[in-house]
């Protein structure tokens, strides 16, 4: 346990508290059925697949604003939209319908109950490298806020997800819980700044050899609860 109190838990979203890959594909669907009416020339010419390229080769040639996942995917439409002669304003409507789907997550069956407890003992803050607003999604109204990279001005494990964090509630590094499903990103980014991180291990995967072990892997937020209930921590608030 840490040797703090815990006053805040810092949540990541995608793959700890629902499922990413199934959403993204969602709405990248829609976003191309949404191009096929508006802008056919440039459905027809790129799919998927290639618009995903072109979104890389973006982020290669724009290292300032890599880590704003919204800004590359809005900028690399406009560009195409203009090389097939479309209105760049287009890109709004799309991103706007994107947006929209991206939002439509299913959280894990663990989560809403769960979070819902952690939220009664402890301040709340979820950390992204992605754009999902969770005010959007059913988790609406458990997060005091919700920090995105593009907030920060980078992206995990860079620490400066976990600074905005830690200076919103005013905690120190010793009092933050950090829960995630990545072990570079998250577990070894948390600990970098002085938090104790928990793995949030969803899918059964090994933990790398190269890193030192989390202090706590769970699969679940229920098992976190328990993990928490074992030594009780003081709430401060």
């Amino acid at each position: 346990m840490p040797a703090r109190p815990i006053r805040l838990i810092t949540l990541d979203l995608d793959d700890t508290v629902w499922p990413c890959v199934p959403v993204i594909q969602a709405a990248e669907e829609a976003f191309h059925a949404w191009l096929h009416r508006h802008a056919p020339r440039l459905a027809e010419a790129h799919d998927l697949a290639s618009m995903r390229r072109h979104r890389r080769e973006l982020m290669d040639a724009m290292p300032e604003i890599a880590h704003d996942l919204g800004q590359i995917r809005r900028r690399s439409l406009a560009m195409l939209l203009e090389s097939f002669d479309y209105a760049v304003g287009l890109a709004e409507e799309a991103m706007a319908l994107f947006d929209e789907h991206r939002n439509r997550v299913e959280p894990f069956d663990d989560v809403s109950s769960a979070l819902r407890t952690l939220s009664e003992r402890y301040r709340l803050v979820s950390l992204t490298n992605g754009t999902a607003n969770p005010e959007a999604t059913p988790l609406r109204g458990l997060f005091e806020r919700s920090i995105t990279a593009a907030d920060a001005g980078a992206a995990k494990p860079h620490p400066a997800l976990f600074v905005l964090a830690l200076q919103h509630a005013g905690c120190a590094p010793g009092e933050c819980l950090h829960l995630g499903d990545d072990p570079w990103m998250d577990v070894e980014g948390a600990r970098a700044v002085g938090m104790t991180a928990v793995w949030v291990n969803r899918y059964g995967r090994t933990w790398p050899d190269e890193l030192a072990p989390p202090t706590l892997t769970v699969s679940t937020l229920h098992q976190l609860l328990e993990w928490l209930d074992a030594e009780p921590q003081r709430d401060p608030r």
